[in-house]
């Protein structure tokens, strides 16, 4: 017996038992046998959102959420009452649903294949999440600027009085003038921004895979919403008409062969009907298909939700961080800043905006981002306050880095953690902000399909209480809030060490 062994039997030990006791808890391994595998490193993003969707209930919540966004994403493709084929008797093969497509129905697949490309691909979250939120931030920024040219064209200030006395010559100079200059004011204003956005996208995500993909959707979806139109005046019933008349050879319907405003005008006797083998969720107060509307209803839940919350996370973490970083004054007039507008109360706001300026999803979802940011800044102010005073922020300093690399790359990665779990609570507190709304008939308007437009259809018409118009959206609400809200709880859990649930 060797002094090894020796030693093992005096202390009542085997050696095969160290072994077992070693693998057991991760100490060690047996020898001969092949190591452990290693995973690789994960950032502090990548683990929170690793411990988050560990948890049984948000991915249960994430499995709803993508639900929601795949249905909403295609709804024209599922509920429509163009078909997506008709060849007529005599004529020729037509694609009724897609020469009916507008600019949201396109961009969003394209968005969509996006997404589902850019989530496939090895990348850091961080990086996944920027490059996932940089084509909406263009897309938007593209719009507005359109919108506003377009507005300055028609405003009198650039068509005054005397020009229509003259006319002639001169007034087709100062038209011809006053486009040109707003043409190229816009384009310069277009240029600055994507110059800076590239140069800030392209330091924060380093793939060139990435970047490019991201710039070509962006591209792709701002032409589509500059020259793609939807066509107005539809009449639903024309190609059930021709269907009754004999006049189609052969017609491919989508799933559920209604749009969500295709009121039924030719068929009176299917309004407001309880659900059957037709109408599978029944019909409303006007006629409309209840399944078509809660398809399409999917896009306003999500899109509202998004948008709001991103705007106001953008502000948030932009305001906190000057607050955090630069502390004394600054953060001295920015928690005044905060407290006055968390002072504001977002609901009557919302309802005195909606009463002067009229019902507008887009208003909505600014109005909700400006006023529900402060959360965000608290949490992006402390985590500042903390890091700045940490090695290797006061190394970037002394190493002479710019202040902004400073905040946004070594700063910021390590502290918006908690606005992950703040932006999963907003995203539901919006949803029923704009739900709230709708049910008191000063949200969305009729054209425009909701859950909360629906739960107040529930209620009107003098037609008493139609359950299957309240039961359906209302279990669509509470699903989307409460999916929300455990991702939400399991993130917070996932990032606070004090909440972890651990045996």
């Amino acid at each position: 017996m060797t002094a090894s062994s020796a030693s093992d039997s005096d202390l009542g030990v085997s050696t095969a038992d160290l072994a077992t006791n070693a693998v057991l808890t991760g100490g060690g391994h047996v020898v001969g046998a092949a190591p452990p595998p290693h995973s690789p490193p994960r950032s502090l993003i990548g683990q929170a959102l690793h411990d988050t969707f560990g948890q049984t209930g948000a991915r249960l919540g994430a499995a709803w959420i993508v639900l929601v966004a795949v249905l909403g994403v295609f709804a024209p493709f599922l509920a429509n009452s163009h078909p997506l084929v008709m060849r007529t008797r005599g004529g020729g093969i037509s694609l009724p649903l897609f020469m009916s497509l507008g600019p949201l129905d396109i961009g969003a697949v394209v968005y969509f294949a996006f997404a589902v490309w850019l989530v496939r691909r090895k990348a850091p979250p961080m990086q996944k999440i920027l490059t996932l939120l940089w084509p909406i931030a263009v897309i938007g920024i593209v719009l507005v600027i359109a919108w506003f040219g377009t507005s300055l064209i028609t405003l009198r200030v650039f068509r005054p009085g005397w020009l229509a006395e003259r006319g002639g010559v001169l007034r087709w100079v100062w038209v011809i003038l006053i486009n040109a200059l707003i043409l190229a004011l816009a384009l310069a204003v277009v240029a600055v921004i994507v110059a800076f956005t590239v140069r800030f996208f392209g330091s924060w995500v380093p793939s060139r895979a990435f970047r490019f993909a991201a710039v070509l959707t962006a591209a792709v979806m701002a032409i589509v919403s500059l020259t793609v139109q939807a066509p107005a005046n539809v009449i639903y019933e024309h190609y059930r008409e021709l269907e009754n008349a004999g006049k189609v050879q052969y017609v491919v319907h989508t799933i559920v062969p209604y749009s969500p405003n295709d009121r039924l005008r030719d068929r009176p006797e299917e309004v407001l009907q309880p659900p059957n083998r037709v109408h599978w969720f029944g019909t409303t107060n006007y006629g409309e298909d209840m399944l078509s509307r809660m398809l399409h209803a999917c896009r306003v839940a999500l899109t509202i939700g998004f948008i709001a919350t991103g705007i106001s996370t953008v502000i948030g973490i932009a305001v906190g961080g000057l607050m955090g970083y630069y502390a004394g004054a600054t953060d001295l007039f920015g928690m005044r800043l905060v407290e006055i507008v968390e002072a504001i109360p977002r609901l009557i706001l919302l309802l005195i905006i909606t009463v002067f300026f009229g019902r507008s999803l887009y208003l909505m979802m600014v109005v909700i981002g400006l006023v529900s940011w402060t959360e965000n800044a608290r949490f992006i102010r402390a985590e500042f306050l903390k890091l700045r005073k940490l090695d290797f922020v006061q190394a970037a300093v002394a190493a002479g880095l710019r202040r902004s690399s400073i905040i946004f790359r070594h700063m910021l990665p390590n502290g918006v953690a908690p606005v992950l779990v703040s932006a999963s609570f907003g995203i539901a507190s919006a949803i029923l902000l704009e739900s709230i709304l709708s049910f008191l008939g000063l949200g969305l308007g009729p054209d425009d399909p909701s859950w909360g437009q629906l739960l107040e259809q529930a209620r009107t018409g003098g037609t008493g209480f139609n359950w299957w118009i309240a039961t359906f959206p209302g279990l669509a609400i509470f699903l989307t809030v409460f999916s929300y809200i455990l991702i939400g709880e399991a993130m917070r859990d996932a990032i606070d060490p004090k909440l972890r649930k651990r045996d």
